[in-house]
This record gives structure tokens, C-alpha cells and sequence, in this order.
């Protein structure tokens, strides 16, 4: 009993209790006669097996620290309240104590929950030791209870925080990829070791380099809106098809990342088109950051792509309607004048062009609606997106019933061809619709050795006037015959 004694056990900055653990002794040697074998099991089966071995146990001396530690007047005071300090919740760790001694082991060591008598929690890493000559009948017990508070909650903070920012990567709705750049800064660092301070021009003679850093890049992980908008049913799957999902465009756009790292942009965004799975288009902007904790090696860095495919479509469909009539799928007549111009710029010869009036929309709008009317214009439209269809030509709507169609580069004879190509494509829509032929004007020209432009389609639009008169000259004369018979 020296160590109740020992001025060392007193002065002691750590907390230490001497304890009489015989009776839990009785308890084993009682349990082994009743044929329990595996302690840890039969404990579980009723925790207040647990709590019935810890009341047996006897509490000597406890040191100064241990009252301040746990907020007691003296050893009365702490030894009178032990059932605030050790709580219900002490079973689950107490069991590896108990079944440390019934295994026959002199030593035990666990994390453990305490309270202070004023009810203050105490996360404790305990330790035990049992002293010498009292391993058979364990009366002298030597227990240690530092306070880990801090350092426990410090960990908790850590993983909460931990689990946060993987449940902000895993729902995030932005598509996040997690990825290892290491190696394609190895390769940066060995280029300007080697002198290369133009790294675009290098890029443009070595273009393979690009291929090769791209091969070098390690898929980290990805969340769930990346699985989402790639349309993959795993990770494993998008892993997988990488190949399908950075296309060729991948190419030139990771070129110009690379440009980007080389320069020292660590955080750079740029639009780029990637594919899913299934081979639709995903236009994306790529957010590429390099994480602050990893700027010496770039291994963790993330790339965060937002899905603008519907901007990009309401973009191009804006773009689409600035230079198309929507009724008839044609250019309109803004397009038309800018191609004036352009063609006017490009000093281009010859240029040919063909002017063509609806004969008869008047008419059928009034008799059958303008519904009838508007069908009759799709047609025209279909015609002539056909007639220019893999040519360097552009057909037009220019007014309500006129249209226009130039043909850059093309002589006479190829004007003619047109023409021809025309009335057959003119001809089958007529047997298809018999009900309701169209009749057009048609004018056209081919410019002549420094004629401008401008005259030539005063030619030819001169020309399709002609004809518009003559054909309402001869459906009057129609008409008046039919009046009369």
C-alpha cells in the first residue's frame, strides 16, 4: 500500500485514482463457475450487467488533481457522488476495461465520457494499471484520467466540418470533379528547365504535348450532378467513357488551359463543349481552381462545370432568328443586305442571281386564309433550301412574297443549271400538291464586266416585273373569258 502514501501520486499534474477492483474479481470467478465464456458477449446482452460491476468497485484515493479536475471538495465529497461522474454512458466503454481484466491483461486503456459534480462533460482518455502482487485478486487498481476535451471537440469541429464539405461536394447541383494535376506540372517545370519561355509557340510546334499532359490527368472523384448531367449510372461507368465525354474539342480547349497554367492562372474559366454518354452535346463552363493547400504540386484541383446548354441553345436560336425568316426557314432580308455588301467587299466575279415574285398570294390569302398562304410560302422555302442545299449560295426572303437567290461564283451557264434545278424542284411540289399549284415570276441575271452589282439585280428584278405583268394580264384575260362563256 505504498503507492496510498507516495508524495508522488499526490503532486502528480495528472488525475489518478487508486481503486479496489476484488469485487469484480468475486464477480468473474462467479461468472466462470456459471460457465460464461465470452465476457464481452454476455455483457452486451444486458448493459446493466455493466453498470452492476462498475458499483463494485472501490474507490481508495484519488490526488488534488483529480478534485480539481472534477470539481469536488475533498475525497468525501467526490467519493459520495460518483453517480454524477460515471453516467449510463459509461457502459459502452467500460466493458473494454472489464474485459481486459477477465482476459488476464495487467493493463487497459480506452476513451471515455466523465462529468464534473456540477455537470460539466469531461472526454477522458483513461489508462489503468494493475499495481504488482495484486494481479490475482485485483485490489489495487492504478487509474489515470487526463482531460481531452479540447482535443476531442477539436475533432468533432474537424469532422463535422469533414462531413459538410462532402455533402456539399456529393449534392452540390453543380457538376464536381476532383482531380490530380501532379504530373502535368512535372512536366511544365521540366519545360522551363529546359529554357522554353514561348510555351505557345512550343504548343504549336509540339502538338502532341497537349495528347500527352491530357493522358496525364487523374480523375479523383466526381459528385452526383456530374453523373447526372454526363447521363452515367456510376462513377465506374463515367470512368470508363471519358473518351466520349471529352471529345475533339477537348483539345484546343485544354490547350488553352494549359496556356492558362502556364501563365500562372491557377484559377481560370473558359466555355466548353463536352459530351454525354449517349452522345448529346453538353455545352459547359469549366471552373478550374487550384486548391490553396496544394499550389506547390497541384494533386488536388477542381474543375466545377455549370450546364448553359439551354443558353447556349436560346443563343443560337437568337442568332438564328437575326438572320432567318422564321415561316419559311430562309435568310431574311437583313441577311441579304450584309451579303450585298460582303460580296460588294469581296470584289467577287461573276455573281449571278435570280429574283422570284409568288404569283397569286393575294388572291389566296383572301379566298382561303392567310393559314392557306403561309403554307404555300413553307413550300417555296423548302424549294429553295433545297435548290441551294451543299452550294456556296443563299436564298432569301425579302418581302412578303419576293425572294431572292445569289449565286457567288456562278456564270451563265451555271445560273441556267440553277434555273433548271428549280423548275424540277418547282414541278415534282406541284404533283404533290395538284390541288394548289404555285406559279412564280422569275427574274435573273449574271453581271456583266464592271457592271455593279446593284444594276445587276436591277436586271434581273426588271425582268421578274415583266413577267408578273404578264402573268395577272393573262389571268385577267382568263377571267373575263370564263365570265362570258
Amino acid at each position: 500500500m505504498d503507492m496510498l502514501n507516495s508524495p508522488f501520486f499526490e503532486l502528480s499534474p495528472v488525475a489518478m485514482w487508486l481503486e479496489d477492483y476484488s469485487e469484480i474479481k468475486k464477480q468473474f470467478d462467479l461468472w466462470r463457475d456459471q460457465g460464461v465464456q465470452d465476457l464481452f458477449s454476455f455483457l452486451q446482452e444486458d448493459e446493466s450487467r455493466i453498470l452492476a460491476c462498475a458499483k463494485k468497485i472501490k474507490l481508495l484515493k484519488v490526488n488534488s488533481k483529480t478534485l480539481e479536475l472534477y470539481q469536488a471538495n475533498d475525497f468525501e465529497h467526490l467519493s459520495q457522488n460518483l453517480q454524477l461522474v460515471f453516467k449510463e454512458d459509461m457502459a459502452k466503454t467500460h466493458i473494454h476495461e472489464l474485459v481486459a481484466l477477465w482476459n488476464g491483461e495487467t493493463h487497459f486503456s480506452n476513451s471515455a465520457v466523465n462529468y464534473t459534480l456540477t455537470g460539466k462533460r469531461l472526454d477522458i482518455q483513461l489508462k489503468g494499471i494493475v499495481l504488482p502482487k495484486h494481479e490475482q485478486d485485483l485490489s489495487l487498481v492504478l487509474i489515470t484520467t487526463e482531460d481531452i476535451t479540447s482535443y476531442t471537440e477539436a475533432c468533432r469541429k474537424e469532422e463535422r466540418s469533414r462531413h459538410l464539405a462532402e455533402a456539399r461536394f456529393t449534392y452540390s447541383p453543380t457538376s464536381l470533379w476532383i482531380e490530380d494535376f501532379s504530373r502535368i506540372k512535372i512536366k511544365l517545370d521540366q519545360l522551363r528547365k529546359l529554357g522554353i519561355e514561348d510555351f505557345a509557340t512550343f504548343l504549336d510546334v509540339h502538338s502532341e504535348f497537349v495528347i500527352e499532359c491530357i493522358k496525364e490527368i487523374k480523375v479523383i472523384d466526381v459528385n452526383q450532378a456530374t453523373l447526372d448531367l454526363f447521363g452515367a449510372a456510376s462513377k465506374e461507368i463515367l470512368l470508363k467513357n471519358l473518351h466520349k465525354v471529352f471529345a475533339e474539342e477537348m483539345v484546343r480547349t485544354f490547350r488553352e488551359q494549359l496556356i492558362e497554367l502556364w501563365n500562372g492562372h491557377l484559377h481560370h474559366q473558359r466555355e466548353v463543349v463536352n459530351y454525354a454518354i449517349d452522345g448529346s452535346i453538353r455545352h459547359v463552363l469549366l471552373q478550374f481552381t487550384v486548391f490553396p493547400d496544394y499550389l506547390d504540386d497541384w494533386s488536388i484541383v477542381q474543375v466545377a462545370l455549370t450546364d448553359i446548354t439551354a443558353r447556349k441553345k436560346a443563343e443560337h436560336y437568337l442568332e438564328y432568328l437575326g438572320k432567318h425568316d422564321v415561316l419559311t426557314q430562309l435568310y431574311n432580308r437583313s441577311f441579304y443586305v450584309a451579303e450585298l455588301n460582303r460580296l460588294e467587299r469581296n470584289l467577287l466575279h461573276p455573281i449571278s442571281c435570280i429574283f422570284i415574285d409568288l404569283n397569286g398570294l393575294k388572291i389566296l390569302n383572301d379566298s382561303e386564309g392567310h393559314d392557306a398562304g403561309d403554307g404555300v410560302l413553307r413550300r417555296i422555302g423548302n424549294i429553295l433550301n433545297q435548290l441551294i442545299q451543299h452550294t456556296p449560295y443563299s436564298a432569301s426572303r425579302i418581302g412578303g412574297d419576293e425572294f431572292v437567290v445569289l449565286l457567288p461564283g456562278a456564270d451563265e451557264a451555271a445560273l441556267q443549271n440553277c434555273l433548271q434545278s428549280l423548275q424540277e424542284l418547282l414541278s415534282v411540289d406541284n404533283q404533290f400538291y395538284a390541288n394548289q399549284p404555285i406559279s412564280l415570276s422569275i427574274g435573273h441575271a449574271t453581271n456583266l464586266p464592271h457592271e455593279r452589282i446593284e444594276d445587276m439585280l436591277k436586271r434581273a428584278d426588271l425582268e421578274m416585273y415583266h413577267q408578273k405583268k404578264n402573268y395577272y394580264q393573262n389571268h385577267d384575260r382568263r377571267n373575263q373569258l370564263s365570265d362570258s362563256n
